[in-house]
């Protein structure tokens, strides 16, 4: 049986007990001449966004929607040999020849040629605009031994259209740097803000400083306020500058305020572009908004009620009304008769212990931010928290290895 290794990238593997441990990532071959590539292994993400490698012998079968595994799995996190290639993050994209004309390689086919052992068997090409495709043996193509500098991405982001941001970052992260940044700068600008977002800060400036200024600007622009000022906050002063100055003024500006406060405080953490609505709307209006499927779940647990104008900095600021509150209420309900009056606010240079010790003592998802002239300028959601709580590289999986 062949199995196109492109359409396993997310596939869950199971242990022998059933449980899911984790999701494929890639696959491990050596590659060797005049013989077709033996498959060493999968690369398998298991949780906290760690890589660890599955040996091919341990693997007792592959079916469509899972792997399953026998024995232990090592956790020890994956490292790339010299020997190695992947084929996902490295082969896909590649130019090859068939009967001497230049292909573009999309998939390549495992088989199972004796039992435990697997070996690269076909290849998926295509040509052309038209994008002429074939499948071919895989001593037919030729060139897979040759550095490309210019490899393309369009079939390895493919491979990745299904993944959250998250894993698609996690994916990035662990390719080489050159095919990290082929794939960063061919991605749509709103998927790029959103993985960019998800991101180690190393990753994130390697990345950003690779695209012309104004491209990185509309990036920056795509991104949500907090995460684009903390970037921003990252990089050089002249080089944040300058892409601020590239930003649509009306993007630009929350950002700017963003930047105004120390990272560790309330206002260096929050977002500014909680829901916001005025008293006059209604709780069908309310739950209208927190439907959007672009919040985050603790952006969209509540709705923050202000006087006009509702964008921040905002009107004088009202209360909150929980997500909870409003499914209780009839749809006709003003949100202004809804609002939980026994939640304060808190100030934009509150420090970063003052607000873990809020949220955790009034079990709160986000909580309001209000300057001193009664204007709500954000919310702090829990996820900010954590961010700052957790070491730096807590993006990269865990700090340490045992």
């Amino acid at each position: 049986m062949k199995i196109f290794v492109a359409r396993l990238a997310g596939t869950p593997v199971f242990d022998p007990a059933g449980d899911q441990i984790g999701r494929v990532r890639d696959v491990v071959v050596g590659l060797l001449i005049g013989r077709r590539p033996n498959v060493h292994g999968l690369v398998v993400e298991v949780q906290p966004r760690r890589r660890v490698f599955l040996p091919i012998t341990r693997v007792r079968r592959i079916e469509s929607g899972s792997v399953v595994f026998t024995g232990r799995l090592n956790m020890r996190r994956f490292e790339q040999r010299a020997t190695e290639t992947l084929v996902i993050g490295e082969m896909l994209d590649m130019t090859v020849h068939v009967d001497d004309e230049p292909m573009t390689v999309y998939d390549v086919a495992m088989e199972e040629v004796r039992p435990s052992t697997w070996e690269i068997t076909k290849v998926a090409v295509h040509k052309g605009r038209r994008r002429e495709r074939r499948v071919v043996d895989w001593r037919e193509a030729s060139g897979f031994d040759t550095l490309q500098k210019d490899q393309g991405a369009a079939g390895l982001i493919a491979s990745f259209a299904t993944l959250r941001a998250a894993d698609m970052a996690s994916a990035l992260h662990a390719l080489p740097s050159k095919r990290r940044v082929e794939i960063a700068r061919a991605l749509a600008d709103d998927r790029l803000a959103d993985v960019l977002e998800e991101l180690p800060p190393g990753d994130q400036i390697g990345i950003l400083g690779t695209l012309e200024p104004e491209r990185a600007a509309d990036v920056l622009e795509e991104m949500g306020p907090d995460d684009a000022a903390d970037l921003l906050h990252d990089l050089p002063e002249q080089q944040a500058a300058q892409l601020l100055a590239l930003m649509e003024p009306q993007e630009a500006a929350p950002v700017r305020r963003l930047l105004t406060y120390p990272d560790d405080t309330a206002g260096g953490m929050m977002t500014s572009e909680p829901v916001i609505l005025p008293p006059t709307a209604t709780v069908a209006e309310a739950l209208a908004h927190i439907r959007q499927k672009d919040l985050s779940p603790a952006v969209a647990a509540q709705v923050y009620v202000t006087r006009p104008p509702t964008e921040t900095p905002t009107g004088r600021y009202l209360g909150v009304s929980h997500f909870q509150r409003l499914l209780r209420e009839p749809p006709s309900t003003l949100v202004g008769n809804a609002i939980d009056s026994s939640i304060d606010p808190i100030r934009p240079d509150l420090r970063l212990p003052d607000v873990t010790s809020y949220l955790a003592n009034y079990n709160l998802l986000a909580a309001p931010v209000v300057d001193e002239l009664g204007r709500l300028v954000g919310a702090v959601t829990v996820d900010d928290v954590l961010d700052h709580l957790l070491p730096e590289n807590w993006r990269e999986g865990a700090a340490h290895d045992d």
